[in-house]
């Protein structure tokens, strides 16, 4: 024998209320007082009454889902971001949706109309490789205020962002560097367009020229954050003449990719050449050796991008903020030198 499903007015008849002071309790408890507010609760428990999400999103004209972008998902980096934003997400009862852009163009017309097609309610995006037309695109077809970006952002586009400080954890990995005694300090980019790149490296710059660091054009070598940019950045170091004593990479998986190729190439790290990265990934920790690198906290970048999702959602839960929503509120938080072993004084023969 099938059982019946609970209805709404199930619940009311349990509680003596009514359908629509059951709905207040679901949608809005705080309009309600404690009493009836508990009352309807026990009955939803004692009846094992569901919420049918679906025709309460459909009534509502809302998808109870937000979109994430994230440029390549096979990249640790991100794993972090994404629990704290789908925890963030998931206590605000929204769907978390995720997709791989693998950082191309972003001309999908099924991206394009996701706000129009009544898809999702909002978009988080950890690519700072979006183009400035297709954000207007989305804005045109219903994304207008429901857009905010994470650890990436887009310059000129003035959407509120949540970020970390990388200008200051660059001047950081290379103050610590020259501090330990090292004056030749080489620099592995991240690529060539992404806005990450750009701040790191004048961070970098700053710092070099407030110290009065010697530079050398080879010394700063083009990457990818990836482990085979690490890699190549190694074997250009192997065939200098004067070599750095000292590598700061844009990124652990560059860090990675440089200290495995540079020590089968008779290199030890840190004795020959101390290496530090930027990120502080879960297998910094555990990699031999032991990653000296600038730590973001990732979790919270994706929890406060989560709130402030939210906020401009207009939200309710423990998470929405309920202030007024900044169309280009920049946040950025902080970070910290982690130091550990891939970085020691210069040994002088």
């Amino acid at each position: 024998m099938v059982e019946k499903p609970v209805r709404i007015q199930d619940v009311a008849k349990a509680a003596g209320v009514s359908t629509a002071t059951v709905s207040r309790a679901l949608s809005n408890p705080a309009l309600l007082s404690e009493g009836t507010r508990d009352a309807v609760l026990e009955a939803i428990r004692a009846t094992g009454y569901r919420v049918n999400r679906a025709a309460r999103s459909l009534r509502r004209q809302e998808a109870r889902a937000v979109l994430v972008l994230v440029p390549n998902l096979g990249n640790p980096f991100f794993s972090e971001i994404l629990a704290g934003l789908s925890a963030v997400m998931g206590e605000a009862d929204y769907s978390v949706l995720i997709t791989d852009t693998k950082g191309e163009t972003h001309e999908d017309p099924a991206l394009l109309d996701a706000f129009r097609d009544s898809r999702v309610d909002g978009m988080i995006s950890l690519d700072g490789s979006m183009c400035v037309r297709d954000l207007r695109t989305l804005a045109s077809r219903g994304g207008e205020g429901r857009i905010v970006f994470a650890c990436e952002w887009v310059r000129d586009a003035h959407l509120p962002s949540v970020r970390s400080d990388n200008l200051e954890g660059a001047r950081l990995a290379v103050r610590h560097l020259h501090d330990l005694g090292h004056r030749r300090i080489a620099h592995v980019t991240g690529p060539e367009d992404n806005v990450l790149t750009h701040m790191r490296r004048q961070g970098m710059l700053e710092e070099r020229a407030r110290l009065n660091l010697p530079t050398r054009d080879e010394w700063i070598i083009r990457g990818d954050f990836s482990l085979r940019s690490g890699a190549h950045a190694a074997a250009r170091i192997l065939e200098m003449r004067e070599r750095p004593s000292a590598v700061f990479c844009a990124s652990d998986q560059v860090a990675f990719g440089l200290i495995s190729a540079l020590q089968a190439g008779g290199v030890r790290v840190p004795e020959d050449l101390s290496v530090i990265g930027f990120d502080d990934i879960e297998l910094s920790a555990y990699y031999v050796p032991a990653l000296t690198t600038i730590r973001q906290d990732r979790r919270r970048l994706g929890e406060s991008a989560a709130r402030m999702l939210l906020d401009r959602l207009g939200a309710s839960g423990p998470f929405a903020g309920g202030r007024a929503a900044c169309d280009s509120e920049v946040v950025t938080l902080g970070v910290e030198l982690v130091v550990r072993d891939s970085t020691c004084p210069p040994i002088v023969a």
